[in-house]
């Protein structure tokens, strides 16, 4: 378990929550781009190393195991309401009070954060994945954490539990990744299970970033320009990952 990674997701998510509590006037569009860059990445890298890596181990049965991860998702979802690729359904600021149903969307995000974690503690063939996905799953964590607080801050949560909030959800990834490498090195039944466990995560990453391409995008969900060049910067960057090879 290389702990530099788990700090370095930590602090991502941290600093990702702690935009819109200290930023008074974030700018619209900046969660848009950034989460079409983290989306890139993401997806570059499930495919250039998640992918062939589950395959080599499971065959065939590797996509049985995406499919039901990429659905999972899509229930989670229904929980979350879409905050993993940026959703946040705020209410009108019309000047009356909404109420927001915070638990639901925190036990689905919470799910889907823990889910991140459980690739971290397998083993891989392929030296530069482990690396390549700690450093998707930091930068996904930023936009993430960001919408999370941006709606709990919506949801007019007390100052204290919103640091509560942010610090418990920042801890879920890496909790994850200790539990399942810890538990993996002591059963090689979890072991076993740690590559079907990360097929499923694959699936809900595609569902993620494909999602993110399709619908977080200004109005109308148009491909502007520099939706596009956050696009292409975050696909390069997962090239960049092979360096680790």
């Amino acid at each position: 378990m290389n702990w530099s990674f788990l700090i370095l997701i930590l602090a991502a998510t941290f600093g990702g929550g702690l935009i819109p509590m200290t930023v008074k006037r974030l700018h619209p569009n900046l969660p848009i781009y950034l989460l079409a860059f983290t989306g890139a990445f993401l997806f570059g890298i499930t495919i250039m190393h998640l992918l062939p890596e589950v395959y080599h181990e499971l065959g065939h049965t590797a996509g049985v195991y995406i499919l039901l991860g990429f659905f999972l998702q899509v229930f989670l979802q229904q929980l979350s309401h879409g905050m993993e690729h940026g959703h946040t359904h705020l209410p009108p600021a019309d000047g009356h009070h909404h109420h927001i149903s915070i638990t639901p969307l925190l036990a689905g995000l919470s799910i889907h954060a823990f889910m991140e974690g459980i690739p971290l503690g397998l083993n891989f063939g392929d030296r530069s994945a482990l690396p390549s996905l700690a450093f998707g799953v930091a930068a996904h964590k930023v936009p993430e954490a960001l919408t999370l607080m941006t709606v709990m801050m919506h949801a007019h949560q007390p100052k204290a539990r919103l640091w509560r909030i942010l610090g418990l959800f920042s801890l879920v990834t890496p909790l994850a990744a200790v539990l399942a490498g810890q538990l993996g090195h002591y059963s090689e039944t979890v072991t076993a299970s740690l590559v079907y466990l990360t097929a499923l995560v694959i699936g809900a990453f595609v569902h993620i970033s494909t999602t993110i391409f399709y619908e977080s995008g200004t109005r109308h969900h148009e491909l502007s320009k520099r939706k596009i060049l956050a696009f292409a910067a975050g696909i390069v960057l997962a090239f960049l990952t092979l360096i680790f090879e």
